[in-house]
């Protein structure tokens, strides 16, 4: 057990070694407790405003049961302040889900700017933290095997048709036999694999969880940590903010540029949109470009670690690494990082800074493992 963002959370558990547990999820299944995340909901006339000023989705096209990744934004700056699973429910109906370490700073973020947009006379949105409630992750090629076990009617949730970045509300078997109430269950996750995350109420979220555990047995599901959770999803090419994401960082510097919807390309209307539709543009089309770029490495030698040097073959120091580790289903060290833009290109060749020797790197696309989410064929 480790702290984590003020809770006491497994790094890993005693049956599987982190190596073990990550190809058991690439290969199986793996249950994650992520409830340490905060989940809320934003309703009300107003909402869908509100969001199209804080973030830079096409929340308008957003269908119903439908999930973007997005992020919150600084209002002068762009900068990310925080990363967030935008999941529209209705169409005065959002959840969302944000991270546990920047929670004290989203909370005054948000109170700040719904009182702003009311002050300002935007239409009326309310919003609820979903307090001590339970967020599980299912993770792997079996998942949907295994969730389809628990469901109390197969017919209510088709899950061959439930594609990733979509949901559904589904009542799930307890392990009493009786019935949950109907319960938010979302296809994606954070491994690159396909699966599910399922938000609990308090009072089953213990109950679900068993329910899973019991159904599937230990030669399909096994609980995950903290650990394998990093690897996967850094295999997987995906950020962590405070990591590979802070508030001095836009989109367009993270590779983020997709989270900009093309409607938003065009009126902006989000915060900091001066800087980052400039950034979107380079400076040869009057726009102004980016510095640095985040991308992939390929490391020789010992891992690269968070805060290790980029340097180029001239020694001339160009970025710096924000996450790294062996990754164990390509046997080679692997990291993420920023780079001074025009070196970004994937098979440049760079060096990274490691306890005081020089190790050779490639950069390389993301993510390094290809991802198996569930998609339409």
């Amino acid at each position: 057990m480790v702290s984590f963002a003020g809770y006491s959370m497994p790094l890993q558990y005693g049956d599987l070694g982190l190596g073990e547990s990550h190809n058991w999820t690439r290969q199986k299944a793996s249950l994650f407790d992520v409830s340490h995340m905060v989940q809320h909901r934003l309703f009300g006339p107003g909402a869908a405003g509100l969001l199209l000023r804080l973030t830079p989705a096409s929340i308008v096209t957003l269908q119903p049961h439908h999930s973007t990744l997005s992020v919150f934004l600084h209002p002068q700056t762009g900068g990310i302040l925080d990363d967030t699973i935008v999941t529209r429910l209705g169409q005065q109906f959002f959840y969302l889900v944000t991270n546990a370490g920047c929670r004290d700073k989203d909370l005054t973020y948000l109170n700040k700017h719904i009182k702003q947009w009311h002050e300002a006379g935007g239409e009326a949105v309310s919003w609820e933290v979903l307090e001590n409630w339970g967020l599980i992750a299912l993770q792997g090629p079996l998942s949907a095997s295994i969730l389809e076990g628990i469901l109390v009617d197969p017919l209510d949730i088709n899950l061959k048709g439930l594609y990733f970045g979509q949901s559904k509300f589904a009542q799930l078997r307890l392990p009493t036999g009786e019935p949950s109430a109907p319960i938010l269950i979302s296809r994606g996750g954070y491994t690159g694999e396909d699966g599910f995350e399922i938000s609990l109420p308090p009072d089953i979220s213990v109950s679900v969880t068993e329910s899973l555990l019991h159904s599937a047995g230990p030669e399909k599901l096994r609980l995950a940590g903290l650990g394998a959770r990093d690897s996967l999803r850094l295999e997987a090419g995906m950020c962590l903010y405070g990591h590979d994401l802070d508030d001095t960082t836009t989109p367009v510097e993270a590779g983020l540029s997709w989270t900009i919807g093309k409607d938003r390309r065009i009126d902006g209307g989000f915060f900091g949109d001066q800087v980052i539709l400039r950034q979107l543009k380079p400076i040869k089309e009057g726009g102004s470009g980016v510095g640095r770029r985040r991308v992939g490495f390929i490391i020789d030698g010992a891992p690269a670690r968070e805060g290790a040097e980029i340097v180029d073959l001239e020694g001339n120091v160009t970025g710096k690494i924000t996450s790294g580790c062996p990754s164990p289903t390509l046997k080679q060290n692997i990291a993420m990082g920023y780079i001074k833009n025009g070196l970004h290109k994937a098979g440049t060749k760079a060096e990274v800074v490691v306890r005081g020797k020089k190790r050779s790197a490639t950069v390389t696309k993301m993510p390094f493992v290809p991802s198996n989410y569930w998609k339409p064929s």
